[in-house]
């Protein structure tokens, strides 16, 4: 899957969000619902892989980046290397910006959250509403959290969140083609000071601008 198609499928639908002040050793669920109770805004930076399916699959290269959110629906989501494109929401629209293509897509944000990744991170705190959630053990250190998704009109089979702490650490997506996506979160800052206008858009100068 290249980097442009796992954008769409990260941010096509989505909804919920948690806060942090937990022991690494406390159950994923009890830390998760800390996090989204306590985290208004958020800011870090990302690793983003493909998990090959065999030994034989040839995986595309990581693609790191930053990201700023505050919830509900507020999020730039940057991915630097190897492309640049930026996924941006001021909680009413959703822009994609492809600088290779100088274009940028625009389109209602509207429940585009709803049972999607995004949701986790940028959604509202009902997560319950769009998600089953268990406890999926102990694994690299962290304390594991599995979210499948209640409807069936979405990409993906299941998410995994892996805490310490209190924060998200890892994200492990698991598609309906067999293929697992894995974010890994560092320098990850929580409810930091963020201007009022922080997650307003305006498109690059010469940038074709086209509405969905």
């Amino acid at each position: 899957m290249n980097i442009k198609n796992t954008i769409a499928i990260l941010f096509a639908s989505a909804t919920l969000a948690l806060t942090a002040s937990a022991s690494a050793s406390a159950a994923a669920l009890d830390q998760f619902k800390t996090f989204v109770s306590g985290t208004k805004s958020a800011r870090g930076e990302f690793t983003q892989t493909q998990v090959r399916s065999s030994k034989t699959a040839k995986a595309n290269p990581p693609s790191t980046g930053t990201f700023v959110f505050a919830r509900p629906g507020k999020f730039i989501w940057t991915y630097q290397k190897p492309f640049e494109q930026v996924l941006q929401a001021d909680g009413e629209t959703m822009y994609i910006y492809d600088k290779d293509l100088n274009q940028v897509t625009s389109k209602k944000l509207g429940n585009a959250l709803g049972s999607s990744p995004a949701a986790i991170l940028f959604g509202s705190n009902d997560l319950g509403k769009n998600f089953t959630l268990a406890e999926a053990g102990t694994r690299d250190g962290l304390e594991w959290l599995s979210a499948t998704p209640k409807t069936k009109d979405t990409t993906f089979e299941q998410i995994g969140i892996g805490l310490k702490d209190g924060v998200p650490q890892a994200m492990e997506l698991k598609d309906n083609f067999g293929q697992t996506t894995m974010l890994k979160f560092t320098s990850f800052q929580r409810n930091p000071a963020l201007a009022a206008n922080a997650f307003r858009f305006e498109a690059p100068k010469g940038a074709e601008v086209v509405s969905q």
